[in-house]
């Protein structure tokens, strides 16, 4: 069942609220060795006064899905930040999506970094650092680091890494959607990173698949919104979308997350194609369907330039 980040402890009031997003997104680290991410910065969090020079205290964590933390540091005059290792035992290369929580001393969620580790082939295991953001002074102590969420795609599968084209020269994202009194809206993104024009027209084409990426039953995937709900504005007809180089589109899904009767359906991943005999691109919005089981989808528009 897919999970959506630990919601953070509230600030005291004399700081700016934080707006806590589902995942920031740190630098991408490839599979070719150990690297740096997430958002690095100066100061420890939890006051002034700490040591000079931060100690790395060595974990016992038993890890979720082939990620573990393996240390975490002591605040001193660098970062917070927590060291980890990805390994894959499967069979296929695989890119992996993951949430690291930065927690205080009775567990409360401090902060959450989304990092993605790409192309861990194989037997092989991955090293990194994701580091967490400045915290004021006031805000309680960051004294430890959870792996939150786990998710992992087949590499060929994964969506590309931002600023480099695929072969296709089409690139497909899926961004962080959108929720207000239990309605969500995530958008599809399709870029033309290429040398040649693209037409799209239509629908994009979906399969929604389960934590294990099987297809999931017993959810309506419908053209368009307005059965799900009105107050996105109008369904509009599909119309061919022709993409010069460097120009875009977008399509949407849009659900409710009411739970009634019956089980709730949560699908972690969707396999996404821009028409009929493009490549799949599987992305990871965290569907979160209820018992509605309906999803709307609507066609691809072309993105105004602002």
């Amino acid at each position: 069942m897919s999970r959506r980040p630990a919601p953070l402890r509230p600030r005291p009031a004399a700081t700016a609220p934080l707006l806590v997003a589902l995942a920031v997104i740190g630098p991408l680290l490839t599979a070719c060795g150990s690297e740096s991410v997430g958002a690095g910065s100066a100061g420890a969090g939890g006051g002034a006064g700490a040591a000079a020079s931060p100690t790395r205290t060595p974990v016992a964590d038993p890890g979720m899905d082939g990620v573990r933390i393996t240390s975490f540091t002591v605040p001193g005059d660098s970062a917070i930040s927590a060291a980890y290792e990805v390994t894959n035992d499967g069979t296929e290369t695989l890119t992996y999506s993951v949430i690291f929580t930065f927690t205080s001393s009775d567990g409360g969620a401090m902060d959450n970094k989304d990092v993605t580790v790409r192309n861990v082939a194989p037997g092989k295991t991955v090293r990194g650092t994701v580091r967490a953001d400045q915290l004021p002074s006031s805000a309680p102590l960051v004294t430890g680091a959870k792996v939150f969420r786990v998710l992992k795609v087949p590499a060929a599968e994964a969506p590309a890494e931002p600023g480099t084209c695929p072969a296709s020269g089409i690139r497909v994202s899926a961004d962080r959607g959108d929720a207000a009194m239990g309605l969500r809206v995530v958008g599809l993104h399709l870029d033309n990173c290429g040398t040649d024009t693209y037409t799209v027209e239509g629908y994009p084409l979906l399969e929604l698949l389960d934590d294990d990426r099987e297809p999931v039953t017993g959810v309506k995937i419908l053209d368009g919104s307005n059965e799900i709900t009105t107050g996105a504005g109008p369904d509009e007809p599909p119309r061919p979308v022709t993409l010069k180089p460097g120009e875009s589109a977008t399509a949407g899904l849009v659900w409710r997350n009411t739970t009634q009767s019956g089980t709730p359906v949560n699908v972690p991943y969707v396999r996404v194609r821009a028409q009929p005999g493009a490549a799949p691109v599987t992305v990871t919005p965290g569907l979160d369907l209820g018992t509605t089981g309906k999803l709307g989808v609507r066609p691809w528009k072309k993105t105004e330039l602002q």
